[in-house]
């Protein structure tokens, strides 16, 4: 049965998954959601004795109905190949009382690459059954790991352009460098003069541009997405919650049917909405912790039901989580709205004008699923140390922010369930923060020296995307004002 995609601000626009995959954005500049979440269909048992790549078939299957089992299969196995560095793709570490998930072992060392590596052939795919004749042109706004991974998938793929706006001093020194160092005649990374929330209303404007949509077409050029707003980018990210419970239970860390927790660091709430999306399909967890640094924004709106961006955003040492918007939260939000598209419109239409909204009482009920808490930079920092003088594993910034969280979330309601951690990057990332956290002595060090100490005090290779940025030339030096944004990207494709 045909599984269809509708707007969250509009009843009329329906698409399949690829119409939705190759739009990105809906035409009234709502988000595509499922008109069902399908269910499980495997059991977890048979899950448990398959591969990455298997488990993702029999997820992704469920959501992208259009695509023919050859379709699809291709773009599994083309994605999740020798790019990552283990053969599990998503290996978990028993450590410091929880499992900690690494989705860090893809081309760029960030939980973005488990989703990027397959969205460009899911988007390329969907062009072709969609008989597209236009250059497809990626616009995507990043908090710091979006774009590397975004321009590693999309790097020299027939057809597409991928442009990524950034904020220039909003993200780590190696975030910056992995970006503007990109190669590919069809690679354009413009750093901003504004934080990630003016980057990501820059690139929403620029989509909601009906007039610049015309200029495009007349050019053979359409715009869609690499932001977790598309629904191509959601769904792979289900498959590896699916995977990692089949994990746990193929090792006999859990009981078949054992609820787990699951703790995501959250910025964009994408990477924990998929984690919700596959508790609806009927794996077996019951809370949902989403953890948050000092731009505690989703902690309030937990917390109150309040959501309120009309806040100091502060920059932190977990960068990519340094956001006041929340897009994927609307996802969420029209669910408990009774999936009613007026309601959420007006919703989206009051943070829009006012900065704010707030849910009724009957809809705050229906987030009994989570938990939301933060953790201060120093709490950060103190956990990362904690973690390594325990157990001499060592985590990154994003991934200290959910570990502490779950300390918090433990003392709280003395829960034992077991927990995953979404452990969304590699310390070599940050590697500046980490070694600093683990002790001050390292700070006097400049960033190459202290990839090499994290290698000898982690016993962890330094990975290949660390390598080949050490020398690598610069070739990305655009620099802009925020209303300067749908200039550059007119000048890039001289339209």
């Amino acid at each position: 049965m045909e599984l269809l995609y509708k707007s969250t601000r509009s009843e009329n626009e329906t698409a399949t998954a690829s119409q939705a995959i190759l739009k990105g954005l809906a035409d009234d500049g709502g988000l595509f959601v499922p008109t069902s979440i399908p269910k499980l269909e495997t059991s977890i048992s048979d899950l448990s004795k398959m591969t990455y790549q298997e488990v993702a078939y029999e997820v992704m299957k469920l959501f992208f109905t259009d695509f023919t089992e050859e379709e699809l299969k291709e773009c599994i196995n083309k994605a999740y190949d020798a790019k990552f560095d283990t053969e599990e793709i998503a290996p978990i570490v028993k450590a410091d009382g929880a499992y900690f998930l690494e989705l860090f072992h893809g081309a760029t060392i960030a939980f973005k690459d488990m989703a990027l590596s397959i969205l460009p052939h899911l988007l390329t795919t969907s062009a072709k059954k969609n008989q597209v004749k236009n250059e497809i042109v990626i616009l995507t706004a990043t908090s710091g790991d979006t774009g590397k991974a975004a321009l590693a998938g999309f790097a020299d793929v027939p057809g597409t352009k991928i442009i990524v706006f950034y904020p220039k001093d909003g993200v780590s020194p190696i975030q910056e460098k992995q970006m503007v160092t990109q190669k590919g005649d069809n690679t354009f990374v413009v750093g901003i003069n504004g934080n990630f929330d003016d980057a990501q209303t820059g690139v929403k404007l620029i989509f909601g541009d009906k007039d610049l949509a015309k200029v495009m077409a007349k050019s053979n050029y359409q715009f869609s997405s690499a932001n977790s707003i598309n629904i191509g980018r959601l769904v792979p990210q289900v498959v590896y919650y699916v995977y990692a419970y089949s994990r746990l239970l193929a090792n006999d860390e859990v009981c078949e049917g054992e609820k787990i927790n699951v703790v995501v660091p959250t910025g964009n709430f994408g990477n924990i909405l998929a984690a919700f999306y596959a508790k609806n399909m009927g794996l077996p967890i019951d809370k949902l912790i989403c953890a948050s640094n000092d731009n505690k924004v989703l902690y309030d709106f937990f917390s109150t039901g309040e959501y309120n961006r009309n806040r100091e955003f502060i920059l932190t040492s977990s960068p990519s989580m340094d956001i006041l918007i929340s897009s994927n939260l609307e996802r969420l939000i029209f669910k408990i709205a009774g999936n009613d598209a007026n309601k959420n419109g007006e919703l989206m239409k009051a943070l829009s004008s006012n900065g704010k909204y707030e849910i009724t009482k009957e809809m705050k009920n229906d987030l009994s699923d989570f938990y939301g808490n933060y953790a201060t930079e120093e709490e950060t920092g103190k956990t990362i140390q904690q973690i390594y003088e325990d157990t001499n594993y060592v985590i990154d910034t994003h991934t200290a922010v959910a570990a502490c969280v779950y300390k918090k979330y433990k003392k709280e309601t003395n829960d034992k369930s077991k927990t995953l951690i979404a452990s969304t990057a590699s310390p070599y990332k940050f590697t500046r923060s980490v070694m600093c956290a683990i002790n001050e002595k390292y700070d006097s060090m400049s960033d190459f020296e202290l990839v090499d100490e994290l290698s000898k005090i982690s016993g962890v290779e330094v990975p290949q995307a660390i390598e080949e940025i050490r020398s690598a030339k610069v070739l990305h030096e655009t620099v802009c004002e925020v209303n300067e944004m749908q200039k550059v990207v007119k000048d890039f494709l001289n339209i």
